[in-house]
């Protein structure tokens, strides 16, 4: 199967951000939200983006106003149901997804591929709201999804190997590098990030260190392009939490567990990036 004609679910950081991949490799693509006000914000941070990308002179104002032209929008599922893929990437709740995803099968030819960009859950169990299990599968993108280059494609138990290497190579022409992945808790990436940043957050309640002293720490100790703390900012404090909790639950190990500090702050709103405060303030 030669996927052509690509559609999006849910128009938070991860969607709208896809979207803009797709666009700037020259795609249409169409995504649903529930209100038009999300869709807004969306294409806002979009052009904010590309703004960005102008000042910086690696795209012309010309090359900014037409990727934003390829990114359509709507608030009826129906109206994306004609496609290859949809990718879904509404909030991570397993309850949530599955909805969606019946749904969507309702809606789309049966040769429609449904993909979640779920980084903790169960294709396996998102698959059973459908009658297409053998055409649904994780397609795990990471933040900022323009930049990133990696997708992880996870098959569920009923996957079809046709579908897999469907997505694989549609991944390629797009110019992500994708890696295969059996369905278990977390993937590659998250299920090894998880216990890295919960420890982080373990040795800053401990006072071992300020969270800036932590970060310049991993960054010149370690080579990491971003302290353990500005990327738990930039993920959202609670999308942290919730995915570590999946992880904790799903594989019995304590390093998964977040640590309270971590659920007083989702209590006060301090998310990170996306509420203006989270361990760093960004409203100064």
């Amino acid at each position: 199967m030669n996927i052509t004609r690509v559609n999006i679910v849910g128009a938070g950081v991860m969607g709208i951000g896809i979207a803009q991949a797709l666009a700037q490799q020259g795609r249409e693509v169409t995504i649903c939200d529930l209100e038009e006000s999300i869709l807004g914000k969306g294409l806002n941070r979009v052009r904010q983006n590309l703004e960005s990308l102008v000042k910086k002179e690696k795209i012309t104002p010309e090359e900014a106003k037409n990727i934003v032209s390829r990114i359509m929008t709507t608030t009826k599922l129906a109206d994306i149901a004609q496609t290859d893929l949809i990718i879904e990437a509404v909030v991570e709740n397993i309850e949530v997804k599955k909805q969606v995803f019946a749904q969507l099968d309702s809606l789309c030819p049966r040769e429609t591929i449904l993909a979640s960009n779920t980084s903790t859950l169960s294709p396996t169990e998102i698959a059973l709201a459908t009658k297409r299990r053998d055409k649904v599968l994780g397609m795990h993108w990471f933040n900022p999804a323009p930049v990133m280059r990696l997708i992880e494609v996870v098959a569920g138990a009923e996957t079809s190997e046709e579908t897999v290497q469907a997505v694989m190579d549609f991944s390629q022409r797009v110019g992500k590098t994708p890696v295969r992945v059996k369905e278990a808790p977390g993937g590659i990436v998250s299920r090894i990030l998880r216990g890295y940043l919960n420890t982080a957050v373990d040795v800053l309640a401990e006072g071992v260190a300020t969270a800036e002293d932590i970060d310049t720490a991993m960054k010149l100790g370690a080579n990491f392009p971003m302290g353990p703390f500005e990327l738990i900012d930039l993920i959202g404090v609670d999308v942290h939490v919730a995915n570590s909790d999946v992880l904790a639950r799903e594989l019995g190990d304590l390093k998964y567990r977040p640590h309270a500090l971590l659920r007083k702050m989702v209590r006060a709103d301090h998310l990170g990036r996306k509420t203006g405060r989270g361990f760093y303030n960004y409203n100064k």
